[in-house]
């Protein structure tokens, strides 16, 4: 492929251009964009800051959103591009950890660090599933003990088969971009996943519905040619090796920012205590997605640590919500799809008959009133009798 200059000033916004006129939430479309720049970084690019202590642009990315909200569509766009740039090693969507392995063992990288003049050994992946959870399988222990190693990139991992052979992996390196169901990724992991396992590796992009109806897309002309422009430039930013260079102002910013983590942690709540503990590392890896996503210099700055900071921000948002089924309560899960669909409505009020009437498979009139009544105490609702018409959900917007 002959690269000239790149065509876009930035790659994720010409993403979310091209996708603009589509149906999938914005932020689905956006940390689709994130996942593939990462995909093109690979463990070639890196940021050390001490002995010991390098951050890799790897990323597990997983869109959560009830049936047709768009996860699979905002995939498609980005799994187009990254299968017309060279280089990037894609996994199969369904797979064995065995045939993981084999896929990891085959996609040897060589590249040279001019920096010190050493070769670099790698083998960097990344897996697309549209359903994370039929990727997963049910409970599989094994194959999620594996992603949480092969997140932290070693440089050597071993795995002792059946036979009793050894699989050896040099320069381990895997991304992720997942779509599942919050029912879904629920029921698929084990309770012991969920807070200091495998989740607190994941950014959740978490969305209710599609973000509008398109009957017709846009200019094909016009989007084959944006298209075009992100191939060009990923294959730019595929070509990036070395180490990021940290600038004085990202040192400021990024020290500022760890005080206010450690003393304002976006979450508490004992299900994302991993999540808070490695929210650094995620930092460190959408820093180096947004420095690539406008540059090939390999700076980082301060505006790029600090829109990394906002996309974290905006995306733990609504990411408190994908384990909101999950509790000691008998009706944790029931209270989760009545906050679901209190959220979702388009009217702020909502007649009791209806809610009854949409929820009378799941629950009887007790279940009912107890789920009221402590949306009610936790601010979801509010109940008022309307003389005449009778008993109404009030929401209230937050």
């Amino acid at each position: 492929m002959e690269l000239g200059e790149r065509s876009l000033p930035d790659w994720i916004n010409g993403f979310m251009t091209l996708t603009e006129e589509t149906e999938p939430p914005r932020l689905f479309r956006k940390w689709s964009a994130i996942s593939c720049i990462a995909a093109a970084l690979q463990r070639k690019c890196r940021i050390e800051l001490g002995v010991s202590l390098t951050f890799y642009p790897n990323m597990y990315i997983v869109l959560v959103g009830p049936s047709a909200t768009g996860k699979g569509t905002a995939m498609a766009f980005a799994s187009d591009i990254i299968n017309q740039v060279p280089n990037i090693k894609l996994a199969s969507q369904a797979t064995s950890l065995q045939a993981l392995i084999r896929r990891m063992k085959e996609t040897n990288f060589i590249d040279i660090d001019e920096e010190n003049n050493t070769t670099m050994y790698h083998s960097s992946m990344t897996i697309f599933s549209n359903e994370f959870t039929v990727f997963l399988g049910y409970h599989n222990r094994e194959l999620i003990s594996a992603l949480c190693d092969w997140y932290d990139c070693h440089n050597v991992w071993t795995y002792d088969t059946i036979s009793r052979d050894k699989e050896t992996i040099n320069g381990v390196w895997v991304n992720l971009l997942a779509g599942t169901t919050p029912d879904s990724i629920q029921s698929a992991l084990p309770q012991e996943a969920i807070g200091a396992g495998l989740t607190s590796r994941i950014i959740f992009v978490n969305e209710y519905k599609k973000d509008k109806l398109i009957i017709i897309p846009s200019s094909i002309v016009e989007g084959t040619k944006v298209q075009q422009m992100l191939i060009n430039d990923l294959a730019h930013i595929q070509l990036m090796s070395g180490k990021f260079k940290l600038a004085p102002s990202f040192i400021e910013y990024y020290t500022e920012w760890c005080y206010k983590q450690d003393e304002m942690p976006p979450f508490y709540d004992k299900k994302f205590d991993g999540y808070n503990g490695r929210r650094r590392r995620h930092l460190m890896a959408l820093s180096m997605v947004c420095s690539a996503s406008c540059s090939d210099s390999m700076d980082i700055t301060s505006e790029h640590v600090q829109r990394a900071a906002e996309l974290l921000e905006e995306v733990e948002l609504k990411m408190s919500t994908v384990f909101r089924g999950l509790g000691r309560s008998d009706i944790a899960d029931l209270i989760n799809d009545a906050i679901r669909f209190i959220e979702t409505s388009s009217v702020d009020e909502i007649p009791l008959w209806q809610f009854a009437r949409a929820f009378e498979g799941n629950m009887d009139k007790i279940s009912m009133d107890r789920v009221l009544k402590t949306l009610e105490a936790s601010r979801y609702v509010q109940l008022i009798n309307r003389p005449g018409i009778g008993m109404s959900i009030v929401i209230i917007r937050q």
